[in-house]
């Protein structure tokens, strides 16, 4: 799966009127697939380092579309074997670290394709190895976690930790109440969060944040209308959405600020028809893939959050999606 970006560059749709666009299905699917062949560009070999999130965004976006087939099952299941940790951790290519992104990566990929069983008939104990390198990141002090043994901490690595614990039924293994705690230190005074206390306020962390505690049945501790609020502010006039004031829309806050505002009960405070119309701007309608913005190259990584957004706006089309 390649992460380079393009061919194609989204926006060849951007004079048409908000009732002629259209989403291109077969165009994403056919972009997605092919995204396994460019092996021979430099690209390819250049972003080997986000291979297994990579897999992820492609065969998310595939089941988004209703073409959950469209990649090779066996070849999946076989590449996330090569990326298994003798820690218990998945690294994103073979033969890197291990990382608890890229094991929340492989964890959603196992449980998606069905394969948690078949994973342990390869690595007896692979379910509870992969808990407990998670469970081995955490700081059982402040209830955070580090994202590898090199120490860096992140409320993105302890949302990836408890989304896979979660998945694999094994959130007993860490200090839940803590996490809380550290979460609810991380929220500023305008009811949004930062990726640290006292960090600036920020829609991706906003979504590990409410994320974890939603995972952790304690959404009550938002302030939901202060963080409604704010997030709603994030849509800018041509209908798109930025992830902190003063900067430039991306469709990919299109999942990081929508996912949050639907598990807080407010997904009705931004104009949907007008984010919708942007996110539909941005597609590459001869090659497939979305992009950040009307001209600018298409990548997997845009395509499988504009296509997450336009789920939770329910695009006629596109599967249902868990806002967590």
């Amino acid at each position: 799966m390649s992460l380079a970006a393009g061919p194609g560059r989204g926006g060849l749709g951007r004079d048409q009127l908000p009732e002629d666009l259209k989403l291109y299905i077969n165009k994403h699917v056919a972009y997605i697939q092919s995204l396994d062949k460019r092996r021979d560009e430099l690209d390819y070999w250049m972003t080997e380092h986000l291979r297994v999130g990579g897999i992820y965004w492609g065969l998310t976006a595939l089941h988004l579309l209703g073409h959950p087939d469209a990649l090779s099952r066996e070849n999946i299941l076989t590449y996330l074997t090569l990326c298994f940790c003798e820690d218990g951790g998945f690294a994103a290519a073979p033969g890197h670290d291990s990382h608890i992104l890229y094991t929340c990566y492989a964890v959603q990929l196992l449980v998606t394709l069905d394969a948690v069983d078949e994973f342990e008939g390869n690595f007896p104990r692979g379910r509870d190895r992969i808990g407990e390198f998670i469970a081995n990141l955490q700081n059982r002090e402040t209830g955070t976690f580090a994202g590898d043994k090199w120490g860096e901490e992140d409320t993105r690595f302890m949302f990836c930790a408890m989304l896979a614990l979660s998945l694999l039924h094994l959130e007993h293994l860490v200090e839940i109440e803590k996490c809380v705690q550290y979460v609810k230190s991380c929220q500023n005074t305008d009811g949004s969060f930062g990726a640290s206390p006292g960090a600036e306020s920020h829609s991706g962390q906003v979504y590990t944040c409410v994320g974890t505690l939603a995972i952790a049945g304690k959404l009550d501790c938002v302030d939901a209308d202060a963080l409604g609020s704010w997030l709603s502010e994030r849509q800018l006039p041509n209908g798109g959405l930025n992830g902190r004031p003063e900067k430039l829309e991306d469709v990919c806050y299109s999942w990081w600020v929508l996912s949050s505002l639907a598990m807080i009960g407010r997904l009705h405070w931004i104009d949907q028809g007008r984010l919708a119309s942007f996110i539909l701007q941005c597609q590459d309608p001869e090659n497939g893939g979305i992009a950040d913005r009307p001209g600018d190259m298409v990548d997997v990584f845009h395509t499988v959050f504009g296509i997450a957004g336009l789920s939770l706006l329910q695009q006629p089309g596109v599967v249902e999606v868990d806002p967590i």
